[in-house]
């Protein structure tokens, strides 16, 4: 008797799996079509929210943008004392010069250590710096800190998990 019994229990778990199969199956391709939706959406989600902070971006360089005509700029010469006499009128440090033209700290170091030179709109900025005041200056350093901090939430950190070292075991199906 007991052979007839495990024959009975092995075709109604083989006909209970063929069942299951039956119906997961649908589902499963369902499953993967939604994810594969999921991901084509937020790759369109992140694309926008890219946009939207590159236009952000465009219009905050509006606003506080330091630009002279590019005549002026051809015709400018920044030696490395010039952008040294020129910070120490304004009152700035290095890096608050850095902020304002958008540049390294490093950079600004370079500069007035004359291993390079400002281009670009990096010239033009100092030029227009160079017209500017040491208020008008601190009010526009002070709008650019304040949007940064606006931008940089802090976070908590959260302590790692340690992992232990000896492997997991395979889940059985």
């Amino acid at each position: 008797m007991g052979k007839v019994e495990s024959t009975i229990k092995s075709e109604i778990i083989r006909l209970a799996k063929k069942e299951v199969r039956a119906v997961f199956r649908p589902l499963t391709r369902e499953v993967r079509n939604m994810r594969i939706k999921l991901s084509r959406l937020s790759k369109n989600v992140s694309l926008f929210d890219r946009l939207a902070k590159e236009q952000m971006r465009q219009e905050e360089s509006k606003k506080l943008k330091l630009e002279v005509p590019p005549e002026q700029v051809k015709a400018s010469r920044f030696t490395p004392q010039r952008i040294g006499k020129l910070r120490q009128r304004l009152a700035l440090s290095q890096r608050e010069l850095a902020m304002l033209t958008g540049v390294s700290l490093g950079a600004v170091g370079s500069w007035e250590k004359g291993k390079f030179e400002p281009r670009g709109d990096k010239k033009s900025a100092l030029l227009a710096l160079k017209k500017l005041g040491r208020r008008a200056v601190r009010k526009i350093l002070e709008e650019k800190s304040a949007k940064k901090q606006e931008k940089k939430p802090v976070e908590k950190k959260t302590p790692r998990r340690k992992r232990s070292r000896r492997p997991r075991k395979p889940v059985r199906k």
